[in-house]
């Protein structure tokens, strides 16, 4: 018998070990990544959709003075993938809109205020 005896404090395979441990935590900061990357991307679409949102309902409330801001706001709000959730015009012509955009842990949410420089507070 010539073979070789293991001996007790033996390395080998440890490197696939750690290499399979180095894998699993770049998999996880790589998600976790992906899941920040999405909720600032929501945030974004929830901020151009109230921009956009409140600039439609002032061009509304200031131009035409008759209608509904809100509904004006509203329907542009979803067609830039938001929900309106308030919308107050103060009556000195000054617009404040909330928008909510969906994500995957929960909802972005971001607001924006439109009116004529007289009225800035």
């Amino acid at each position: 018998m010539t073979g070789r005896r293991p001996c007790r404090g033996d390395d080998r395979g440890s490197g696939t070990v750690l290499l399979l441990a180095l894998v699993a935590v770049l998999l996880i900061v790589a998600g976790l990544l992906g899941l920040l990357a999405s909720v600032q991307l929501a945030r974004g679409r929830a901020q151009t959709a109230a921009d956009l949102g409140v600039l439609a309902g002032a061009a509304q409330l200031l131009a035409a003075g008759t209608g509904d801001p809100c509904a004006t706001a509203a329907q542009a709000v979803r067609r830039n993938g938001g929900m309106l959730a308030a919308c107050t015009d103060d009556g000195r012509g000054v617009l404040t809109v909330r928008v909510l955009v969906p994500t995957a842990t929960g909802t972005a949410s971001a607001w924006a205020r439109a009116g004529p420089v007289s009225a800035r507070s």
